[in-house]
């Protein structure tokens, strides 16, 4: 299966609503950390429901390029959002439909590790930057978080597990400077008490606690030279 053809399924089955809930929780703190200024150009990629772009517009950002491999999640996007300065297009992550210098920052929330070519993602993100302009790239599926490895057995497509380190290195090779690099924790998740346990998904409270509060979602940032 293509990614094209699992988001697009998810797509039709609402699932895009469900990731944007989930989601939320840390890419909510990610975008707060953005050096946004009025009148900015920001790219979201693999956007989905479009969630992180109509939270940016309350921040004065002056367009918004919305970018999805799944024409359906593309679809969706345009039908939650009224909004002439946000703009939603199907894409391949790998050759973005934009010129050099045109983009202020861009935001990717679990998206990248999709990418048959993650480093390429990352190139073209870099080509597509003003000099200072910034990428926020947040991921839950990575090595040091142990209770994502189980993930790529329920999803068909191929995906990247890198570590923290890969992560800056892959940066580094795309002509990133790498300018921090940080976890940022769940806290609503709601953990039940401990005589709950074992659940569906975890063993001990104290797995679940790690999961949401220690390993919660990596974030690494680029700056364009």
């Amino acid at each position: 299966m293509s990614i094209r053809e699992a988001f697009d399924a998810w797509a039709q089955e609402g699932k895009d609503r469900g990731m944007e809930e989930r989601h939320w929780h840390t890419a909510k703190h990610a975008l707060a950390r953005m050096p946004i200024e009025e009148g900015d150009t920001v790219l979201d990629l693999g956007t989905g429901s479009g969630y992180a772009l109509r939270a940016l517009r309350e921040r004065s950002i002056a367009r918004g390029y919305g970018l999805d491999a799944a024409p359906e999640m593309v679809a969706n996007a345009r039908s939650y959002t009224e909004d002439d300065a946000i703009a939603f297009l199907r894409s391949d992550f790998q050759a973005l439909p934009f010129a050099e210098n045109s983009i202020d920052h861009a935001f990717s929330m679990e998206a990248i590790y999709y990418a048959e070519d993650p480093v390429e993602v990352l190139s073209e993100l870099r080509r597509v930057l003003s000099p200072g302009g910034t990428v926020y790239c947040a991921v839950d599926y990575y090595e040091e978080n142990v209770h994502s490895h189980e993930w790529q057995e329920y999803i068909e497509i191929p995906m990247t597990r890198w570590s923290r380190e890969e992560y800056r290195e892959a940066f580094r090779e795309a002509g990133l400077y790498v300018a921090e690099q940080d976890n940022i924790p769940d806290r609503e998740v709601e953990i039940p008490p401990a005589d709950a346990f074992p659940t569906e998904s975890f063993e001990t409270r104290e797995a679940m606690i790690e999961r949401y509060h220690t390993y919660g979602t990596l974030l690494t940032v680029g700056v364009a030279p």
